[in-house]
């Protein structure tokens, strides 16, 4: 018979606890869920001030943008309901997040579609190691990010999709945003 498995069970000595685990990991998910939404309506800005704003591109972009939304609002409970402190960040990731989007949004579509496969594919793997951790005693919380997860993959597929990777300077453009991504990661479950 399988043991129920428990959230922080197998810690090391200075890993968080339980509790500290479970706070960080809503703090940090709703922080990244808000720049996402911000990255998006950057975009969005951008592709309505070079005329585009009603283009193939700027329908998808809308679409995934109001899937963030909805990711968002969740962890906007999540914080309230399990008292969690957001980020302190939050004003950074605004403006931080919103200008991403607009820069990547106007060197180009397929920039933009690349700025969303960098985002994604951080989130996918920052996603996935938070639903291993999580132990059956956070199973509801574990179902949310690993449907989240599912559709940030789904976004990550129509960006590459809509032709990402013919991005100009793709590989150092998503290097570069999945760095900030990571330690934009790495400040909101701190700070």
């Amino acid at each position: 018979m399988k043991t129920a498995q428990k959230t922080a069970e197998n810690r090391n000595p200075g890993d968080p606890d339980a509790r500290t685990f479970v706070e960080r990991t809503i703090r940090v998910d709703q922080a990244g869920e808000f720049g996402a939404v911000r990255i998006y309506e950057g975009q969005l800005a951008a592709l309505r001030w070079t005329g585009r704003g009603h283009g193939e591109a700027s329908r998808k972009i809308a679409a995934m943008a109001r899937a963030e939304r909805r990711h968002n609002k969740e962890f906007d409970r999540l914080l309230v309901a399990r008292r969690v402190r957001p980020t302190l960040l939050t004003p950074l990731w605004s403006v931080a997040g919103f200008a991403l989007g607009a820069a990547t949004a106007l060197m180009g579509e397929k920039a933009a579609m690349a700025c969303t496969v960098a985002v994604e594919e951080t989130i996918d793997e920052h996603y996935a190691g938070q639903a291993a951790a999580l132990g059956d005693d956070e199973a509801e919380l574990r179902g949310t990010i690993e449907t989240f997860r599912a559709e940030e993959i789904e976004h990550r597929d129509e960006a590459l999709a809509a032709g990402a990777e013919q991005a100009p300077a793709y590989g150092p453009l998503t290097a570069a945003i999945k760095a900030g991504s990571r330690l934009a990661i790495w400040l909101s479950t701190r700070v």
